[in-house]
């Protein structure tokens, strides 16, 4: 089963949670962006010019992170989609896989809203499995793509959120 899935925008608790890193992130990047402009001709060993070198690696690593969560964030709220088209954020999904164990997951819409320690347990929406599950109902056998070849799976129970 194949379906095409665009992204609905970010559910309201993983927005909250991007602002919040996007604002830390913006704070390290000040704070380091001034140290970086002090290292300049500042450099006394070989051991400060690899701090400096450091620091200033980690602040394109912060810029790129930064745009990734801004462009994320004016992604807009989510839209209505036909229910057909994606699980939403907060389903409890039940499922057999083929060995026979059977695995109770949480649907979530980014990989951000992955509690920590269950990591294990949730589901993203977008990925092969989570668009495979669109659209199902308990008793579907799903097939879904792997790096490892097509896989399946039997939808057991699906709990949409309240």
């Amino acid at each position: 089963m194949s379906k095409k899935v665009q992204s609905s925008g970010l559910a309201g608790s993983a927005r909250d949670h991007l602002a919040a890193e996007l604002a830390r992130l913006r704070q390290r990047h000040d704070r380091l962006e001034t140290e970086v402009k002090n290292d300049r001709g500042m450099i006394g060993d070989h051991g400060d010019a690899a701090e400096a070198i450091q620091r200033a690696d980690e602040l394109v690593v912060l810029a790129d992170r930064i745009n990734e969560l801004d462009r994320r964030l004016r992604a807009g709220p989510p839209e209505h989609s036909d229910a057909s088209e994606a699980l939403p954020g907060g389903t409890e999904v039940t499922l057999r896989f083929a060995d026979g164990e059977v695995v109770t997951m949480h649907v979530i819409s980014i990989v951000e809203e992955t509690p920590a320690g269950r990591e294990g347990e949730t589901l993203t929406a977008g990925s092969p499995l989570g668009q495979a599950l669109a659209g199902c109902k308990p008793g579907d056998t799903v097939t879904y793509s792997t790096p490892q070849g097509p896989n399946q799976v039997e939808l057991i129970a699906l709990k949409l959120p309240t």
